[in-house]
């Protein structure tokens, strides 16, 4: 029969979800800086060229992030979570603050890629340390609370267009504070996360010892492999949302740089976060009845891409745009807080981290060639339609292949 968590290990998981909300934060704060403060960037780095300079900037970020994330995931499961974690923020906290001080398109271009290879060591070990803390339970709502300091750090970003306009204060000067904080927090964590050690299993019927090493075990996964697929085919949508849409709406509707970078990212991520509560709440409640809960939660929410990206994309006025980018964060949400919970159903409890890891290889390695392309696109002025009518065609693709994945009926463990 299944145990029952103790309160008291319960108790202390909600504690380390609490302790990695500001990692959370500042993990997306630092990445959405650069897309809010883009035109004070270029003005003050004029070795930046065209679109396409800036696209590779933004793709060096995810193509180097996506190399070292299946690393990054196999290090956390194979030496602890915690000094996976607290090293990584140090890390890429000591990068944000020297992107303040490049003044070259090749220095910015080597911090992006650094930023990229340090941030990559930060996800796979905190999802993975949040689903071995929960039971399945609770690990989606979870995961949704942990993923609402990624929105609010990537709205505080959308502000950046502000300190960056701000003659006092200056892009180089938020990138600065921001790696401070970063460093200084990074000692307390390490003191106050405790090693996981798997404390609430649940399962009924433990899994047998492994006969085969984790990165072999993944791959021949058939459902693993569907998950990569589902993970990775709307993520392309949404990082051409987060790091185009600012200049999109500057261009679209004549908007200065400040409003345009707070309209882009306030309505996606405040929608988003309203969409992890409820997908999150959602799916816990579901998966009591059925093992495919998680699934069809993740599913509705994605469905929600196809209209919000057209309307993105043929909007004639700022609120028809807003609306879409509503619908769009709201379906994010409910995509996104279940992403570990349906790996954690499909795989073992000792190789989350890796698996996690290998998804980011996938999905940021084609986000960083969708940011570039989209870029090559822009300077061939391809109709924002037909981009975003492409985008949402694979959306739906991406519908039909989760529902392929049949997760196992117990998952606690």
């Amino acid at each position: 029969m299944p145990s029952t968590p103790s309160k008291k290990p319960l108790g202390y998981a909600w504690a380390v979800v609490a302790l990695l909300f500001p990692v959370a934060l500042l993990n997306y704060l630092d990445r959405q800086m650069l897309a809010t403060m883009k035109s004070s960037m270029v003005a003050d780095i004029p070795s930046i060229a065209n679109q396409a300079d800036w696209g590779l900037v933004l793709g060096s970020f995810k193509w180097s992030y996506a190399l070292l994330s299946p690393f990054g995931g196999y290090l956390a499961d194979r030496v602890g979570r915690r000094p996976v974690i607290t090293g990584s923020l140090f890390v890429w906290s000591a990068v944000t603050w020297w992107t303040g001080h490049v003044s070259t398109f090749h220095e910015l271009l080597a911090a992006r890629t650094l930023m990229g290879l340090s941030e990559a060591f930060y996800y796979p070990a905190a999802l993975a340390l949040v689903a071995d803390w929960h039971p399945n339970s609770t690990r989606s709502r979870a995961m949704g609370v942990h993923q609402t300091g990624i929105y609010l750090g990537q709205i505080l970003g959308g502000f950046a267009g502000y300190a960056a306009d701000s003659a006092a204060l200056g892009w180089r000067w938020v990138f600065s504070l921001c790696g401070l904080i970063g460093i200084g927090y990074a000692l307390p964590l390490f003191a106050l996360l405790r090693p996981s050690n798997r404390p609430v299993p649940n399962s009924p019927e433990p899994l047998p010892p492994a006969t085969r090493g984790a990165f072999r075990g993944l791959l021949t996964n058939r459902n693993f492999l569907l998950l990569i697929l589902y993970f990775t085919l709307p993520a392309i949508a949404g990082w051409i949302v987060r790091d185009w849409m600012p200049a999109i709406l500057r261009d679209k509707f004549g908007l200065g740089q400040g409003r345009s970078g707070v309209s882009a990212v306030l309505f996606v991520q405040i929608s988003a976060i309203l969409g992890v509560l409820v997908g999150g709440t959602l799916a816990d409640r579901w998966s009591r009845t059925s093992a495919r809960g998680r699934i069809f939660t993740s599913a509705l929410g994605t469905l929600l891409f196809l209209p919000a990206l057209l309307s993105v994309g043929l909007s004639g006025t700022l609120p028809v745009a807003l609306t879409g980018l509503v619908l769009f964060g709201f379906g994010w949400g409910c995509f996104d807080c279940n992403n570990m919970p349906i790996l954690c159903q499909i795989t073992r409890p000792e190789w989350r981290a890796t698996g996690y890891g290998l998804l980011n290889l996938v999905s940021l390695s084609c986000g960083g060639l969708g940011d570039w392309g989209f870029g090559i696109l822009r300077d061939h002025r391809v109709p924002l339609p037909l981009i975003f009518g492409v985008f949402a065609s694979i959306a739906l693709a991406s519908v039909l292949i989760v529902l392929q994945i049949k997760p196992r009926a117990s998952a606690d463990a």
